[in-house]
């Protein structure tokens, strides 16, 4: 279900995309020749700080600062401290793309670190593209893109989604009740959910979405209801405020986590700190880190964030992942030897590795990460308990293999006849 509003909005962007594209490449050519000689390297952070992805956001904002600062408190890039320059997207995707422009064409960023929903991503995407920049995007999503320039942090869905289905079928059932935002990410998700399914021997019983901000659940707790009386899964991709009504709802009409088990996929510590752990305790998330996660790497991360920020605050996977980007942007301009130039990063990129809070991460040939698959049960503090965790890290694939139009094709940026989608 595309709403109406959601469309006129990618309508209004894309065709401001296109008549500034040629403005916006005039631009980065100069802001390669004028960023080699600043005392600064500076970079673009770009997040929704207000609206209703906020809730979300802000925090990955304070990771990236976090980050940026650690780097600069130790001597910087290639000599030089980062300068961040931080834009609201608003929750808008309109707003996203003229904030993007206005980083490249105006402040000369040497790269982006920024979105959230896909459609915010989707938004600035073509806009990266023209002009040959780089986003760094650091959210889980459903995948079916490969983009030159774009580096993703979070899961794709053969990180996420898909093992997440896998645990359910083997420990849940096989009824699901798909509940999603009205936007790219969720809609994409659940058709993956469902044919995955149908191939694994599950069922889909119901499938809903709400527009994203919208706090008008009851109707969907009522199909529920109808749709699994004697209990099932659910399984949620709403994102931001929508959470709240959702959970307080659910606990409020008697679906409880040993007959109504659910299973998040855009709700970590820091939402279930704003929604009340009250509501979601016995609930599940499938991610890749946790914040109880038991190594050096990540006590010391917990710690210098909770130094920084407040011993009461808690960290979430796509906090976790916005934090190592910068540090994967770091290594790949070292190098290069030049933050400036947009090729020599990119390549650089490819194959750097870090011993990241969530584990060893290695940045593959189709700008995915290498990452381990986890799926937590939510606690009484609002942390999670793992119960599941792979071996080792799993190969991210972009193009979903359930999808029969995207079944065996891959991406491969380091070999120009492959590129963002070949036949495998």
């Amino acid at each position: 279900m595309n709403s109406q509003l959601n469309r006129r909005k990618f309508i209004l962007y894309a065709s401001a995309s296109l008549s500034s594209s040629f403005l916006l490449k005039g631009c980065e050519s100069r802001s390669s020749k004028v960023g080699d000689s600043k005392q600064t390297i500076q970079v673009g952070i770009l997040h929704s700080l207000t609206g209703t992805m906020a809730i979300s956001e802000k925090s990955v904002v304070d990771a990236e600062q976090l980050a940026i600062a650690e780097i600069n408190a130790t001597g910087g890039v290639l000599g030089k401290q980062i300068e961040p320059i931080i834009e609201d997207g608003a929750s808008d995707w309109p707003t996203f793309a003229a904030k993007a422009r206005k980083l490249i064409a105006q402040d000369r960023v040497v790269t982006v670190f920024g979105c959230w929903t896909s459609a915010s991503r989707k938004a600035v995407l073509p806009i990266f593209e023209e002009t040959n920049h780089l986003l760094w995007y650091p959210v889980q999503y459903e995948g079916q893109e490969c983009s030159q320039n774009i580096f993703y942090t979070g899961a794709a869905p053969n990180q996420q989604i898909e093992p997440a289905v896998d645990w359910l079928l083997k420990n849940k059932g096989k009824k699901f009740f798909l509940v999603g935002s009205d936007y790219i990410f969720p809609q994409t998700a659940n058709q993956i959910i469902k044919a995955q399914l149908a191939v694994a021997g599950g069922e889909t019983v119901g499938e809903e979405y709400l527009l994203l901000g919208s706090t008008e659940v009851t109707s969907i707790i009522d199909k529920i209801k109808l749709a699994l009386p004697d209990g099932g899964v659910i399984f949620n991709s709403l994102n931001g405020d929508s959470n709240v009504a959702f959970f307080q709802a659910l606990k409020n009409a008697g679906l409880t986590p040993d007959k109504y088990p659910t299973m998040s996929v855009s709700i970590g510590e820091t939402e279930i700190k704003a929604i009340g752990p009250q509501y979601l305790t016995g609930h599940y998330a499938a991610w890749n880190y946790f914040q109880t996660i038991n190594s050096s790497e990540n006590q010391n991360f917990v710690q210098k964030f909770q130094a920084k920020y407040g011993s009461d605050r808690v960290v979430n996977d796509p906090m976790q992942s916005a934090y190592i980007m910068v540090y994967l942007w770091k290594q790949a301009v070292e190098t290069a030897g030049n933050p400036s130039n947009v090729t020599a990063v990119r390549a650089a990129a490819l194959g750097q590795t870090l011993s990241a809070p969530e584990g060893m991460v290695r940045l593959e040939n189709n700008h995915h990460l290498s990452k381990t698959v986890r799926i937590g049960r939510v606690r009484d503090d609002g942390l999670f308990e793992i119960i599941y965790a792979t071996e080792k890290p799993v190969l991210p694939s972009p193009w979903n293999q359930f999808i029969p139009e995207t079944k065996n094709y891959g991406c491969d940026w380091s070999n120009p006849q492959k590129g963002g989608k070949y036949k495998m």
